[in-house]
């Protein structure tokens, strides 16, 4: 089990962007002095209302040189959208100048318009994907890259530095079209999933056929990562509404994103998008009744129980002051997901 925080630098009216900075950084200061396990960093492109990371390696890097012990994921870089020399050498730097700290989440994202503003096809991003994730590996792993795709074509060309972790720093690929489970799970690599929609039974069908194909390719039982967003309060009814106006927003927003993705080049219907785009509607904040709250403890009487269900997880929620409270709750889950750690 992991206990982190999700951070995307957000950007809110009428705040400078320097504020945000600085905010952000706090929060991430005070992660590291409650013992928080993991910061994970988001990529979010052109689209100044809402985030300013828009180069979470960059960011990563000043988290790295004010921090000694907490980790510094990455969730998560858009392969399709990078150069695999340029980002297998930032990566490394970032694990090298952490003492070995980088997990580097991995993705395709699911704005096409981000592709099409950096001149990009989506309907490419999968098979630029694998080449680019293809390349980094190599690059980490071996003493020069050598590759012959369909994108990039590289000749015994040396990559400098080495991450720190060998052969390599842990790596999740993030899944959301049910066809990305089963591919992941043959590549033998975690998966990642951001249980933004739905409910937890949803989501075992995919798991099941990524560890189908996982255990198919030899490389035993795989290994499963869902991100939960939590708000637990002290009473059900203060969980659905001190965070509700933010939450709500934040779901109008994404479910305009979705409605203008669905008529753009290169998506598919195996995506799930006329299915996601109406969340905000008469199912709004059932994700409250899959938690309910519990007595304040620490994270290590909490690591003490994860084995077992139901499982329990840890959530610090960033308060408007910036200063985030801690809160315990407990979450009942089909024995399907038996073995998989909730990152919340």
């Amino acid at each position: 089990m992991e206990f982190g925080m999700f951070h995307q630098f957000p950007a809110l009216p009428g705040r400078p962007q320097k504020d945000a900075f600085e905010e952000g950084f706090a929060q991430i200061d005070a992660a590291e002095r409650w013992g928080l396990d993991v910061m994970w960093l988001a990529e979010l492109h052109f689209d100044p209302q809402r985030s300013l990371l828009s180069a979470p390696l960059s960011i990563a890097s000043a988290v790295a040189a004010r921090t000694s012990r907490i980790k510094i994921g990455i969730a998560v870089q858009v392969l399709p959208l990078c150069h695999p020399l340029r980002i297998a050498e930032e990566g490394a730097t970032v694990d090298q100048i952490s003492g070995g700290r980088l997990i580097f989440g991995v993705g395709r994202s699911g704005l096409p318009r981000t592709y099409e503003d950096y001149g990009i096809s989506y309907a490419e991003s999968r098979d630029r994907f694998g080449e680019v994730l293809d390349i980094v590996e190599q690059a980490w792993s071996q003493p020069a890259v050598s590759y012959e795709g369909k994108y990039y074509s590289f000749k015994n060309i040396t990559v400098a530095p080495k991450p720190l972790q060998q052969p390599l720093p842990p790596i999740r690929i993030a899944a959301a079209s049910p066809d990305t489970y089963p591919q992941v799970g043959e590549r033998g690599l975690p998966i990642f999933i951001n249980a933004r929609y739905g409910t937890f039974d949803e989501w075992v069908p995919a798991i099941r056929e990524y560890r189908a194909a996982y255990t198919a390719a030899g490389h035993g039982r795989g290994q499963v990562y869902l991100r939960v967003p939590t708000y637990v309060a002290e009473d059900e009814k203060r969980a659905h509404a001190e965070p509700k106006e933010s939450l709500m927003h934040f779901y109008r927003e994404q479910a305009q994103r979705l409605r203008d993705s669905m008529s753009r080049a290169g998506t598919r219907a195996i995506e799930g998008r006329a299915e996601h785009r109406w969340y905000p509607g008469g199912n709004q904040l059932r994700w409250a009744g899959s938690a309910r709250a519990g007595d304040d403890r620490s994270a290590a009487a909490l690591r003490r129980g994860h084995a077992a269900f139901p499982l329990e997880f840890h959530s610090v929620i960033p308060a408007p002051s910036g200063n985030p409270g801690p809160r315990t709750g407990v979450v009942a889950l089909d024995p399907a997901f038996a073995g998989v750690t909730i990152t919340s």
